[in-house]
């Protein structure tokens, strides 16, 4: 897979990094033959934020190749994306590219009319800027990433790696998507749908706080029912005090959480084995086939046994 990254005068190092070292892991592991290219306006060289050059950028010929194009970032006084750019996006889509604007790089996404009528997400400091020039994009401030399979957006900073580890997941599969996040040592499931600002990250060690151990818990007990009380019990909090303390940590709700560890098991249990999908279900925790099927279809638009078809990692062929 050809992925095109954005290059220009000003991209913070960060930004420009995230999408290399993500992408670049899924290669360096030899888990899939993915080529990531800096690409600008101009081929030759660009200089970022922080004053550094960097040489060897393509030109913008090599969008015409690119499965996936990512912008980045974008300039933080949120300026218009020029006609050639504009053009350059919009022609790579129409063609099936997928097309992700990464924090800022929401802005320029949305200028080159490809979020007409969606919802998106950016950084929370740039969402009323978004807004007042595309009202006809839903922008919603709250999540980590909005993923449309053609066009991706996410919000500030490091939900990029959220986001990249998403497009991994998406077309490579849950287990090596865990692999390149445990390369990288990030969070291998942090969900588009959890809180873009979360007030009080998680810490080091489940010593440090009650919420953190409950995590490694519950992911032992997954087959088990998993319902708030039995959690806040696990963490000798009350149920007001463990719920309201779990979101000020994690972003998002306990039942959110267990239902999303639900499926990243049941998703590495379709790639890595062939138990049943009743068997499959019950592992889990959610007690039934048809669950379980009702949750693939929710989550990712398809059932347990079109993903196993495509992500089996026993059949010998490179997923996806």
């Amino acid at each position: 897979m050809q992925i095109a990254i954005l290059a220009f005068d000003g991209v913070p190092m960060f930004h420009l990094s995230v999408p290399q070292v993500v992408f670049g892991e899924v290669a360096r592991q030899g888990l899939a033959d993915w080529r990531t290219d800096l690409v600008a306006e101009r081929a030759g060289s660009i200089r970022t934020a922080e004053g550094h050059s960097i040489g060897g950028v393509l030109g913008p010929r090599a969008f015409e190749d690119a499965d996936v194009v990512v912008v980045p970032s974008w300039f933080e006084d949120g300026r218009e994306v020029g006609p050639v750019l504009r053009d350059l996006l919009a022609r790579a889509h129409a063609r099936g590219a997928t097309v992700a604007g990464l924090c800022l790089g929401a802005i320029a996404v949305a200028d080159a009319g490809l979020l007409t009528g969606r919802r998106a997400v950016t950084h929370w400091q740039a969402v009323d800027l978004l807004a007042l020039r595309h009202p006809d994009v839903q922008i919603d401030s709250s999540v980590l990433y909005v993923d449309h399979g053609d066009v991706l957006t996410s919000a500030g900073t490091a939900s990029a790696l959220d986001a990249c580890l998403h497009l991994v997941r998406t077309r490579l599969g849950a287990a090596v998507a865990n692999d390149v996040a445990r390369r990288l040592v990030v969070a291998p499931h942090r969900d588009g749908g959890q809180a873009q600002f979360i007030e009080r990250p998680l810490p080091a060690g489940p010593a440090d706080d009650p919420v953190a151990a409950v995590l490694d818990w519950a992911l032992q007990h997954l087959d088990e029912p998993l319902g708030v009380e039995r959690l806040a019990a696990a963490a000798h909090m009350s149920r007001r005090t463990f719920v309201r303390t779990f979101r000020r940590s994690t972003g998002t709700t306990p039942a959110s959480w267990v239902r999303s560890r639900r499926l990243d098991e049941a998703r590495r249990l379709l790639e890595s084995t062939d138990l049943p999908i009743e068997q499959v279900a019950a592992a889990v925790g959610f007690g039934n086939a048809v669950t379980l099927r009702q949750g693939f279809a929710a989550a990712f638009d398809t059932t347990p046994s079109s993903y196993r078809r495509r992500f089996d990692a026993r059949t010998g062929r490179p997923p996806g």
